[in-house]
Formats: C-alpha cells, sequence, structure tokens
C-alpha cells in the first residue's frame, strides 16, 4: 500500500503542503493512489525524495532539481557522488571561517591588531561592493530597492546597529523554533515569518507577501544567502522559505 503523505511528511521533516506542491510541478509524483483516490509513496518515491531535498539543501532551484533528476544519463550513485563533493565543499567553506572567527577572538583577546588582508581572507572571492553592484542590477529599476535608498540614507550608526540587533533576534526565534520541532507550517512558525515580513516593511521597504515569498526563494536559491542561515542553523534557509510560503497562504 505504501506510504501516506502524512508519513512522508513526518519522515522527510517537510510540509504536507510541500509534497503536494511537489506532485503538482511533476517532480516527486507519488507511484499509487489509495482506493480513495489518496496519495501513496513508495520506496522508491522515498529515495527521490530524499535526492530531492539533497539538492535542495544545497540551494537549487526547483527546475534544475528537475532536470538533474530526470537526466536518463545520470544515475544514483553519480547524484551522491556529485552531492557529497558540494556538501564537503560546503563543509570545507564552513570550516575556513569558523577557524578566521577563532584566529579573530585569539587576536582581540591578545591585543593583536589583525591586518586587512587577514580579517577578509576567509571569504576568498566574494567582494560585498560587487554583491551591492548585483543588487542595483537586479532591483535598481524597483520601487521596493527606490524606498529602501530613500530610507536607509538617513540611518545613523545606532540605527543600523539597531536593526542588526533586531533582524538577528528574529533569526535566532525562526532557528529556535525550527529547534523545538515545529513545522514550518506551523502557526508558530508562521508567525515569526510575519513578524520578518514586517520588519522588512517597518525598517527598508513596503513587503508584500508576494515579494516576501520571493525573497525566500532566494534565501535557497542563492547560496550566499543559504550560507548565512546554514551558520546559524543547518536546514534554516529552506525552513524559513517554507515559513514564509506557508504565512503567505495565511494570508492570502
Amino acid at each position: 500500500m505504501g506510504y501516506s503523505v502524512g508519513q512522508v511528511a513526518g519522515f522527510a521533516g517537510v510540509t504536507v503542503r510541500t509534497l503536494h506542491h511537489y506532485d503538482e510541478i511533476g517532480l516527486l509524483v507519488p507511484g499509487g493512489r489509495s482506493h480513495a483516490g489518496h496519495r501513496r509513496y513508495s520506496d522508491a518515491d522515498l529515495d527521490r525524495l530524499q535526492q530531492i531535498m539533497f539538492y535542495r539543501e544545497l540551494g537549487f532551484p526547483l527546475d534544475e532539481v528537475a532536470a538533474l533528476l530526470d537526466d536518463p544519463d545520470a544515475d544514483p550513485q553519480e547524484h551522491l557522488r556529485r552531492q557529497h563533493a558540494l556538501l564537503s565543499a560546503r563543509i570545507g567553506k564552513l570550516q575556513a571561517m569558523a577557524t578566521a572567527v577563532e584566529h579573530a577572538m585569539e587576536a582581540r583577546k591578545m591585543g593583536v591588531n589583525l591586518t586587512p588582508e587577514e580579517k577578509f581572507e576567509v571569504f576568498g572571492d566574494f567582494d560585498p561592493d560587487d554583491y551591492a553592484g548585483e543588487v542595483r542590477e537586479r532591483w535598481g529599476g524597483t520601487e521596493a530597492y527606490k524606498e529602501s535608498q530613500r530610507r536607509t540614507a538617513a540611518y545613523t550608526k545606532e540605527d543600523w546597529k539597531r536593526l542588526t540587533e533586531e533582524f538577528d533576534a528574529i533569526h535566532r526565534k525562526m532557528a529556535d523554533t525550527m529547534a523545538s520541532g515545529l513545522p514550518a507550517d506551523s502557526a508558530e512558525a508562521m508567525d515569526v515569518a510575519e513578524e520578518h515580513r514586517r520588519f522588512i516593511s517597518s525598517g527598508y521597504y513596503d513587503c508584500s507577501y508576494e515579494m516576501h515569498t520571493g525573497l525566500g526563494e532566494m534565501y535557497v536559491a542563492d547560496e550566499r544567502f543559504t550560507a548565512t542561515y546554514e551558520a546559524i542553523r543547518p536546514g534554516l534557509a529552506v525552513y524559513m522559505r517554507d515559513a514564509m510560503l506557508a504565512n503567505a497562504v495565511r494570508n492570502s
């Protein structure tokens, strides 16, 4: 008879809504149906879901995941080898950053001033100024970007410090909600997602629910955003995205 959608959601730690979405877009179509027409998942379906989740954790958008898994020339072992290599690279990057933080802590403790090169070598080729340019290129023509520029132009150092602390607190609250075992579409997680949306609306630009879900997708699709949330808690980027989507649906 296979597994019900609720059972699979429980096994994988995803929402039923997510599984329904995967079915609707053809990414994970259950192998069978019950007499009542309910979805029934086979062991092969669970294997595919595992592959989907590996790629999602690595920041691949859904269309790329589908293309990879449906490639007739790729075998399951090749998927696992690719995922292992990508995960190993991410682990190496995070370990390097952790070492750099320890280095900075020790230097501060000993009263040693790090050189500019030492402070930023862990970030490799990532240039914040290049990223700011990308933001202007992608969103510079939008009203949201213009509104954000107008608001933040008058912010003082104290304003930025306050905003950073408040945003960090929201992220920690979401990480704590995830750690408690509550699903991303729980009332608690959606409430934090709503707090996140309102924070953006208050501090930067009017963030509609549609825009908020777009941000959630970017948190997973763009590895730079993903790395930020993964550093707070592994899996947080995907959890944030799912909570933001669930909150938008709740308020639609």
